[in-house]
C-alpha cells in the first residue's frame, strides 16, 4: 500500500486563454470607432482619413473661389477677365479634387481594408459622382475651348458651355448638401493644431493647396492674353 506523503505536491496545469485580438483596422482606440484616426497616425500619408482630408480641404477651397466665379457669371460681359482668371485658379483644384475622390472609389471598390472599413457616402452620392465629374470636365474644356477655338466654332462652342453649366449647377447642389456636413468637419482638420497631428501627412497636404494655387495662376496668365483678341474678333 502507498504511502501518502504531504510533502509531494503534483504539478497542476493551468489551462492557456488566447485572447482574440481583431486585425488593426478594426480596433476601436479614444480617437475613434474602428481606430481610424489611430492607422492614420502611423500610415504615411494618413491613409482614408489623410485622403478624406485633402478631399475636404480642396472642397472647401472649391467652394469659395466657385463662389466669386458665380458673382462674375451675373457680369460677365464687364467682368471677364476674372471670370477667366478665377476659371484658370480653379482647373487644378477641380483636378485634385476628382484625383482624391477617385482614389478613394477606387480603392474602395479593389477591397482595400483600409478604406472598407471607412465606408463609402450613400448611394445617391455614389450614383451622382461620375455625373458630377463628367459636367465638370465638359464645363471647363468648353470654357477654355471658346477663347481657343477658330471664330466658326464659336457660337456652338459657347452653347455647349452653357447648356454643361446649367446641368452641371444642378447637380452640383445636391453634391455639395450631400457632402457639406463632412466637408465642414474636414477642411479645418489640417489647420487646427488638436486635430493636425492625429493623421500624418498635415504638411504635404498643405502643400498641395499652395502648388493647386501656383498652378492656377500661372493658367490665368497664359489665358488673359487670349481675352484681348477674343473680344476684338467679335467674342
Amino acid at each position: 500500500m502507498a504511502s501518502c506523503n504531504p510533502a509531494v505536491r503534483l504539478p497542476v496545469q493551468t489551462p492557456t486563454v488566447t485572447q482574440w485580438t481583431p486585425p488593426a483596422h478594426r480596433r476601436a482606440t479614444p480617437h475613434g470607432p474602428d481606430g481610424l484616426l489611430a492607422d492614420a497616425a502611423r500610415t504615411p500619408h494618413g491613409g482614408p482619413e489623410g485622403n478624406a482630408r485633402l478631399t475636404g480641404t480642396t472642397a472647401a477651397v472649391l467652394l469659395v473661389l466657385l463662389a466669386a466665379e458665380g458673382f462674375t457669371v451675373l457680369r460677365v460681359g464687364a467682368l471677364l477677365t476674372p471670370h477667366v482668371v478665377i476659371g484658370m485658379v480653379l482647373v487644378p483644384f477641380v483636378a485634385v479634387k476628382i484625383g482624391s475622390t477617385g482614389w478613394r472609389m477606387a480603392k474602395y471598390y479593389l477591397g482595400d481594408p483600409a478604406y472598407r472599413a471607412r465606408g463609402a457616402p450613400p448611394i445617391v452620392l455614389r450614383l451622382l459622382g461620375p455625373l458630377v465629374v463628367l459636367l465638370t470636365a465638359l464645363l471647363f474644356a468648353s470654357g477654355i475651348a471658346v477663347l481657343l477655338v477658330p471664330h466658326s466654332l464659336r457660337q456652338e462652342t459657347m452653347f455647349v458651355h452653357k447648356a454643361s453649366f446649367v446641368l452641371w449647377f444642378g447637380a452640383m447642389v445636391i453634391h455639395v448638401v450631400g457632402h457639406v456636413v463632412e466637408t465642414t468637419r474636414l477642411a479645418p482638420a489640417d489647420l487646427v493644431a488638436r486635430t493636425r497631428t492625429q493623421v500624418r501627412g498635415a504638411g504635404a497636404r498643405l502643400w498641395v493647396q499652395s502648388g493647386c494655387l501656383v498652378v492656377g495662376v500661372l493658367l490665368a496668365v497664359v489665358m488673359v492674353p487670349t481675352i484681348g483678341p477674343w473680344l476684338a474678333s467679335g467674342g
